[in-house]
C-alpha cells in the first residue's frame, strides 16, 4: 500500500480543540432544498465520528449548489446538517451565517463532541476568490483545519487553499482514502487494467485519456466523445453531438502508438434517435448505417468488451457511455456496470458516473470497490495533476 505524504487527523491531538472541517456536502435536493441523495454526507461520517469520539469541538463548513455569491434558500446547508445529524444520531447545530459575531458566539459555546454546521460558503463571493480575509474569519476561534472535502480539493478557494495559511492543516480520512485509492490504481494497478472513459468532450478529458493510454492495458471510449473519434475515422454520425475542433486530436490519438489498446464502444451497433427527449425511440444500428437525421445516444456493449471487463483485475470508469439520463439510452452504461460490479478493484470516478452507478446499484446485487465523491478532483488526480487543497496541507516528516 502506498503511503500518504500528508498528515491526517490521526496524526494530531484533537481532544478539547476546536476543529474546522471542510466537507463536501454539495448534495442534490428537491425544489425545497431537501436532500435527495446523501452519499457525500455518508462518506464524510468517518472523519466526523473520529473527531466526536476523540472529544473535539467540531465546526463543519461546505458549499452547496451554485448560488453565485448570493443567499439562495434552496442551496442552504440546513437540510444537509439535519441529515448528517440523523446519520450521526446526534444533534448537528446549524447557524445561518458563515462568519461574524453570531458564528463566533456559537463556536465559543461548543462542548467536546458537539458539531456546528455553518451556512453555505458560496453565499459569500469571497469563497471562490480564495480571499485571505474570508479565510481568516473562518479560522477565527478554531485551532485546527481538517480538509475532508475531496470533491473540492482541485479548487483553490478560501476553504481549501487560503485557510491553510491560517491554521495547522491536515487531511481527513475521506481525502486520505480517495487520494491513496486512485493514485495506487493509476500507478501500481493489478493487471489487466481497463479504463472506461465516457462523457461528451475529449477536450475535458484529454489529459486523462493520454494518461490512461500510457498506463492501462485497454482504454474503452464511449459517450458523445466517441462520436468525435468516429468522425476522425471517417464515419458520418448524422446529427449527433461531436467536437469539430477536437477531430484532429482524436485522429492523432487513434494513429499514435500507445501502451494501451484503444477501443471505441460502438461494437455491435449504436442506439440512435431523431430527437432527444423521453419520447425518443431507440433503434440499434451499425455505425456505417447511421443516417443524416440520426442522433447517436448510446452504445451496444459487445460480448468481447464484456469479457474484457470481467477478466480485468483493475477497472477505472469515468463518464457514462450513453445518454444515461433517459432509461432507454442507459443500457450501455448498465451493461458496463453489470460487467464491472464485484470485480477485485473497480474505481468509479465521481460526478455523473457515481450518481449513475449508485442509482443502478440500488436494484442490483454487488458493489464497486470505490465510488469517488469527486468528479473534477478525481479527473485531475487521474491525470497526474496536483490538487491545491491537498498540496497545501501539512506534510509528514
Amino acid at each position: 500500500m502506498m503511503e500518504f505524504n500528508k498528515q491526517t487527523v490521526r496524526d494530531v491531538e484533537v481532544a478539547g480543540k476546536t476543529v474546522l472541517v471542510r466537507v463536501d456536502w454539495n448534495v442534490p435536493g428537491d425544489d425545497s432544498g431537501a436532500v435527495t441523495d446523501d452519499y457525500r454526507i455518508v462518506q464524510s461520517l468517518p472523519t466526523l465520528r473520529y473527531l466526536i469520539e476523540n472529544n473535539a469541538k467540531i465546526v463543519v463548513m461546505s458549499h452547496r449548489g451554485r448560488p453565485k455569491g448570493e443567499s439562495v434558500a434552496k442551496y442552504s446547508l440546513a437540510p444537509a446538517a439535519e441529515r448528517a445529524g440523523q446519520l450521526l444520531e446526534r444533534d448537528v447545530d446549524f447557524v445561518d451565517e458563515t462568519v461574524g459575531k453570531r458564528v463566533q458566539s456559537r463556536i465559543e459555546q461548543l462542548e467536546p463532541g458537539e458539531v456546528l454546521c455553518l451556512e453555505n460558503l458560496r453565499f459569500d463571493p469571497r469563497e471562490k476568490q480564495n480571499d485571505d480575509g474570508f479565510a481568516a474569519e473562518l479560522a477565527s476561534g478554531c485551532d485546527l483545519f481538517v480538509q475532508d472535502g475531496f470533491g473540492v480539493v482541485h479548487r483553490a478557494h478560501a476553504s481549501t487553499a487560503a485557510i491553510t495559511e491560517q491554521l495547522p492543516s491536515v487531511a481527513g480520512l475521506l481525502v486520505e482514502r480517495e487520494v491513496l485509492t486512485i493514485t495506487e490504481a493509476m500507478l501500481k494497478p493489478e493487471r489487466p487494467l481497463v479504463a472506461v472513459i465516457g462523457g461528451a468532450k475529449i477536450s475535458d478529458k484529454i489529459e486523462v485519456i493520454e494518461q490512461f493510454l500510457s498506463l492501462s492495458d485497454t482504454v474503452l471510449i464511449g459517450g458523445a466523445m466517441a462520436n468525435t473519434f468516429l468522425v476522425a475515422k471517417g464515419y458520418d454520425v448524422g446529427d449527433s453531438l461531436y467536437e469539430e475542433d477536437a477531430v484532429d486530436t482524436a485522429k492523432q490519438l487513434l494513429e499514435a502508438d500507445h501502451n494501451a489498446e484503444l477501443k471505441l464502444l460502438t461494437d455491435g451497433g449504436v442506439g440512435v434517435a431523431t430527437e432527444i427527449d423521453a419520447k425518443a425511440e431507440r433503434t440499434d444500428k451499425q455505425v456505417e448505417d447511421v443516417t443524416k437525421d440520426d442522433i447517436i445516444l448510446d452504445v451496444v456493449i459487445s460480448d468481447e468488451v464484456t469479457e474484457g471487463l470481467r477478466n480485468a483485475a483493475t477497472i477505472i470508469w469515468n463518464g457514462p457511455v450513453g445518454y444515461a439520463e433517459l432509461p432507454k439510452f442507459a443500457t450501455g452504461s448498465q451493461d458496463v456496470a453489470a460487467a464491472t460490479v464485484g470485480r477485485p478493484m473497480t474505481i468509479i470516478g465521481g460526478g455523473d458516473t457515481a450518481g449513475f452507478v449508485l442509482d443502478w446499484g440500488q436494484s442490483h446485487d454487488g458493489s464497486f470497490s470505490h465510488v469517488s465523491t469527486g468528479g473534477g478532483a478525481s479527473l485531475d488526480l487521474m491525470a497526474g495533476k496536483e490538487l491545491p487543497g491537498v498540496v497545501m496541507l501539512d506534510g509528514n516528516d
